[in-house]
């Protein structure tokens, strides 16, 4: 077992393993966000598939709402702040997911974003490539494809 994987087992062995009410949600969320110093929900975050021949192309792209799995990828990542793109192999995106997975116990909530890295996790088991992205504010100014990408979609958004 891997340090992360540790991580992760230490955190759903601390929060339970099903969160059915949005107080544990609650709780869960406020728990992630404790652990990682000054954390911030960022302006954009998501996760796309990446190809030769189309780019980048956004499964799930997140403007300003869905703290919980934004927190859970951080975690998952190591993304403290700011705006930046992270390869995901399987084994990360399976621990993303299983971090995120007790969310789906609460029916107030529906879970597009547990759906969505299923789905992606499916495409890399395949041999494909995905990322997760982090766009910290609307003013990004670098040069990462892929947060520009998302910069893109958040400002269409607005």
């Amino acid at each position: 077992m891997t340090a992360t994987d540790a991580t992760v087992t230490a955190l759903l062995s601390e929060l339970g393993d099903s969160w059915e009410t949005v107080e544990k949600i609650t709780a869960a969320r406020e728990r992630f966000i404790d652990g990682i110093p000054d954390w911030r929900l960022p302006a954009a975050y998501g996760v796309a598939t990446v190809d030769g021949g189309s780019g980048i192309v956004f499964a799930r792209a997140n403007v300003g709402v869905h703290p919980l799995p934004a927190v859970v990828m951080a975690t998952t990542l190591g993304h403290r702040s700011g705006s930046g793109s992270y390869f995901l192999d399987a084994r990360t995106l399976s621990r993303a997911i299983r971090l995120l997975a007790p969310a789906e116990a609460c029916t107030a909530y529906e879970h597009p974003n547990l759906a969505t890295w299923r789905e992606v996790h499916k495409t890399v088991e395949d041999g494909g490539a995905a990322v997760a992205v982090f766009l910290h504010d609307l003013d990004y100014q670098g040069e990462d494809p892929a947060v520009v990408a998302l910069q893109d979609i958040a400002l269409q958004s607005q």
